[in-house]
């Protein structure tokens, strides 16, 4: 019965670290698209265009995340192992 806990609990961290990681992608990819355009010009970048790029930055980040899982430590969001 134990077992079962475990596995929950590391399926848990590991949606946990999954999500973190591709929210945090987002929020970094949409800065860097509006610190990329400058202040004179980030006004030329619309907002949807911003949340685009970061979403599909995002999207990476999950897909990479979900690819480790079959990769590397399978309790873990990262492709190197040991983390």
């Amino acid at each position: 019965m134990s077992n079962v806990t475990t596995i929950t609990k590391t399926a848990a961290t590991y949606g946990k670290d999954l999500a973190e990681r591709v929210i945090w992608t987002f929020l970094v990819a949409a800065g860097g698209v509006a610190l990329a355009a400058g202040p004179a010009s980030m006004f030329n970048v619309t907002f949807w265009e911003t949340v685009g790029t970061a979403g599909i930055a995002a999207v990476g980040s999950l897909l990479k995340g979900l690819f480790a899982k079959v990769v590397g430590d399978r309790n873990s969001a990262s492709t190197v192992s040991g983390v």
